[in-house]
């Protein structure tokens, strides 16, 4: 009972100091989960728009669950932040269940938030039934990092020259490499098996509407991956692939566009960035979320402070550089067409309209479940801990059970609001 209690009153000193922060009408309250290093990259951000001294600065709050401080404040009716940063795919479930507000009203305060100052992939993630409900700051998803020593040393550099290494040329070194090392690694696996469901032709989105994890696409994506590691070129199950790649032992690296900032500090890594592997040269995708600028629905939000948020937002737009340092691909046209914008690794994702079609973010409803029973069995299965079959059934069974349960928490927030 006592650490229930205690586990209460911190709950309600965690909202209390949060819905403080919305006391100052003429304060922005800005809420993110951008609890690792980006979110000083962020604080720098906002600290440079308010060194403006606009009309409404803004005051930036970072949550590790954010998520439930959402719903938890829009239960309340008080408190709620006046503009929050969300993942595209909490964009659907949010929309349906009317939490979100266009943003028409800030556009037309600043007519340059517009799709066609931003990369078509992010914009379009915030759009349902052709209403804008977000402004997009960055795309981050998967990207495959690459030893260049290693690809020199085993005589693979051609790999690289058409962007994308297949399932093909990665088998070619079986057999052949020094012992304790790789040709890549599992790292953001369930990442990569959602890249290949795209590489394969598959989705997840069934044609009434229903998810659809146990297809032959899928299968198809775990026969490839489990191949890979049967051949003895995947770093073994349990080790830690990613820092066995910083240590110099592995060719190829599949995690995220955020961790060049990290594998740029290891002084003995001679690394690059391409595209996660594919069956063909021809199809090849990286999967991809986004953060995304919103505002959920609020009576305390006036249509001042919603323009001061349209300045904020058009700062961002064109000063966002800042943010590139935090290893996203940023969406504002204005950054990513900029010279400067060439020193930071992740602009090979946006050098071109094929890489920027390489993006891929899923945009279904109920696309949350579907990466979480991926994230759950995807490892095991392509280590050969658990048979496909069984793999593909569980998946299918625990997606199922987690449409039919719903988000408790999302509908009594949605109730509230109505």
């Amino acid at each position: 009972m006592k650490k229930r209690v205690g586990i209460f009153l911190g709950s309600l000193v965690v909202l209390f100091l949060l819905a403080g922060c919305g006391d100052d009408e003429n304060v922005i309250q800005f809420w993110t989960p951008l609890t690792g290093e980006d979110g000083a990259y962020m604080d720098q951000l906002v600290s440079d728009y308010n060194d403006t001294d606009p009309e409404f600065p803004v005051n930036h709050v970072i949550t590790s669950d954010m998520y439930t401080q959402i719903y938890t404040v829009l239960n309340s009716g008080s408190g709620i932040p006046d503009l929050t940063l969300i993942h595209a795919d909490r964009v659907p479930s949010f929309v349906k269940n009317n939490l979100l507000v266009s943003m028409d009203t800030v556009m037309e305060t600043q007519p340059e938030l517009k799709a066609d100052n931003y990369i078509a992939e992010a914009w379009n993630a915030g759009i349902v039934d052709d209403v804008q409900y977000t402004i997009p700051l960055d795309i981050h998803g998967s990207a495959m990092y690459y030893n260049k020593d290693l690809l020199e040393k085993y005589g693979v550099t051609h790999w690289l020259d058409d962007d994308v290494v297949t399932f093909d040329e990665m088998l070619e070194l079986e057999g052949k490499l020094d012992e304790g090392q790789y040709v890549l690694n599992d790292a953001l696996i369930g990442w990569v098996a959602l890249a290949q469901l795209q590489n394969f032709g598959g989705d997840i989105e069934g044609a009434n509407g229903e998810p659809t994890v146990n297809t032959p696409e899928m299968r198809q994506v775990i026969e490839a991956l489990r191949e890979l590691n049967e051949a003895g070129l995947m770093t073994p199950y349990g080790e830690d692939g990613y820092l066995m790649f910083q240590s110099g032992d592995v060719i190829f690296s599949t995690d995220g566009t955020w961790s060049s900032t990290a594998h740029a500090e290891v002084e003995s890594l001679n690394f690059g960035v391409t595209n996660i592997y594919s069956p063909s040269a021809d199809v090849f995708h990286n999967r991809s979320s986004a953060h995304l600028f919103s505002m959920l629905k609020s009576e305390e939000r006036t249509d001042e402070k919603e323009q001061g948020i349209a300045d904020f937002l058009e700062f961002i737009r064109q000063n966002s550089i800042e943010w590139a340092k935090a290893g996203q691909i940023v969406a504002s046209r204005d950054i990513i067409e900029s010279p400067d914008y060439d020193q930071f690794i992740q602009s090979f994702f946006t050098r071109d309209e094929k890489q920027e079609a390489s993006l891929y973010i899923y945009t279904y409803e109920h696309y949350p479940y579907v990466a979480e029973a991926v994230d759950n069995y995807i490892p095991d299965v392509v280590h050969g801990e658990i048979e496909i079959d069984d793999a593909l059934n569980e998946m299918q069974r625990f997606v199922d059970d987690r449409v039919a349960e719903g988000d408790t928490e999302l509908e009594e927030a949605a109730e509230a609001v109505e």
